[in-house]
């Protein structure tokens, strides 16, 4: 029996999601590029995939924004929005942790959410996935960017039949009636202009830089023959998550559920069921932001004790209301700055933006400086290499400037803010030489 629809609210938006078997654990299960919750069920495969998981879990299953029977959106979500709406489903179902089921696009949101989140993340499993959507001369599984406008044409003209069963389901190009299914399923998942917007930053994604970061439990599952995702993909990933159990499956079919998907759930179920005493971790990933007041020495000589104690509290109090506005954790004060963290770096460069123009108005001007990265809990303290490379990226900046790594920058792919390159670094104290982005106003 299919289980019921229902709808969690991440913001604005609706999201679609379905609960169903009563297992001692939950997971989440992180849909490909379409989907849809319904549809779903009502072709053997997938629904025998599902049914199999949700016998030893309770499973959650979810409509990406934009797609299947969430609410439609402008433009591509990023993967921190799209980190948003697992934590509103979650919070809906009253999940405070589950097994994330990452799933081809599905797994780089499913990586970043687990580094990020790992108190909410019992176990990650990824399945035929990519830490960079292009190729690179260090990255040689990612598509080239020659083709892709002929691509996308490609998709508009065919979209609505069963496209691309000889790349997604190779061993299922032949079976008509899945066939007939399968278009049934693209047109009801997204429409083509929704498709190609989603194509277009999946091509933009790069999270090779939070592996490392992942601390919790991890199985990296890949078919050998995987005619969408080259193998070597999942052999990267495997490599640079830390302790990652890695196994290689026999079949050419992308589609997890298509072909022999018994092996797929078969490892997926020892490697859920073997888990045992989790520990809480004590490093986790963030977004930390170093802000100071610009020539604060020279106004408070100019101003005079109390006027400047004045002046300074007003600015920690604007500041605050910040960062509760944008889910902002103060860790301490700097004197004349603040150190802080978020978990999501587009809200922490809206963070610092909003911090500057409140504080202009006082006539008061702020440098900031913001870098992602794996930071070390200190009871109410952070630390690490992260906080590090953080405080020297914002001593680099001048009167009114938020400069940010890039990794902050690559991290914020589609969410509209626009950056100017601020050169080649070195940072005091740190190896090697830094690439820094000044955000536009």
């Amino acid at each position: 029996m299919q289980p019921e629809t229902r709808y969690a609210r991440s913001g604005d938006v609706s999201i679609a999601y379905q609960v169903s078997g009563e297992g001692p654990f939950d997971v989440v299960y992180v849909p490909g590029f379409v989907s849809h919750v319904e549809l779903g069920w009502t072709t053997p495969p997938m629904a025998t995939a599902w049914s199999r998981l949700a016998s030893i879990s309770r499973l959650i299953v979810f409509d990406k924004r934009g797609t299947g029977m969430s609410d439609r959106v402008a433009g591509a979500p990023t993967l921190e929005t799209r980190m948003d709406d697992v934590r509103a489903v979650m919070d809906a179902v009253n999940s405070e942790r589950a097994a994330l089921f990452g799933i081809s696009e599905g797994g780089p949101m499913s990586v970043l959410f687990a580094a990020t989140y790992p108190e909410r993340t019992s176990a990650l499993i990824l399945y035929g996935t990519i830490a960079k959507g292009s190729w690179a001369p260090d990255y040689p599984w990612g598509p080239m960017g020659e083709g892709r406008e002929e691509w996308y044409e490609e998709i508009r003209r065919e979209w609505g039949g069963p496209y691309g069963t000889d790349w997604w389901a190779p061993s299922a190009t032949n079976d008509e009636r899945f066939k007939q299914w399968w278009a049934k399923y693209l047109r009801q998942g997204a429409s083509p202009g929704a498709v190609i917007t989603l194509f277009r930053m999946n091509f933009d994604i790069d999270i090779r830089h939070v592996l490392p970061a992942v601390s919790i439990p991890t199985l990296v599952l890949h078919r050998t023959g995987d005619q969408a995702v080259p193998v070597g993909g999942g052999r990267y990933i495997a490599e640079h998550i830390p302790n990652a159990k890695y196994v290689e499956l026999a079949g050419n079919d992308h589609l997890w559920w298509v072909g022999d998907s018994d092996a797929i759930i078969n490892e997926s179920e020892e490697f859920l069921t073997g888990a045992r005493g989790i520990s809480e971790p004590e490093r986790v990933l963030a977004t930390v932001l170093f802000t100071d007041i610009v020539d604060s020495t020279k106004r408070a000589a100019e101003m005079g004790d109390r006027q400047w104690r004045d002046l300074l509290d007003t600015h920690n109090a604007m500041m605050r209301k910040e960062l509760t506005r944008f889910r902002g954790v103060e860790i301490k004060t700097l004197g004349d700055g603040f150190m802080a963290t978020f978990d999501g770096p587009a809200r922490a460069i809206r963070c610092a933006r909003a911090m500057g123009a409140s504080l202009r108005l006082l006539g008061i001007e702020i440098r900031a400086g913001l870098h992602t990265g794996e930071c070390e809990l200190m009871g109410n303290d952070i630390g690490g290499i992260a906080v590090h490379i953080a405080a020297r990226v914002a001593a680099k900046a001048s009167s009114g400037e938020v400069l940010v790594s890039s990794t902050v920058k690559d991290l914020v792919v589609g969410s509209g803010i626009q950056f100017s390159d601020h050169g080649v670094h070195s940072l005091k104290g740190i190896p090697g030489e830094w690439r820094l982005f000044m955000v536009e106003r």
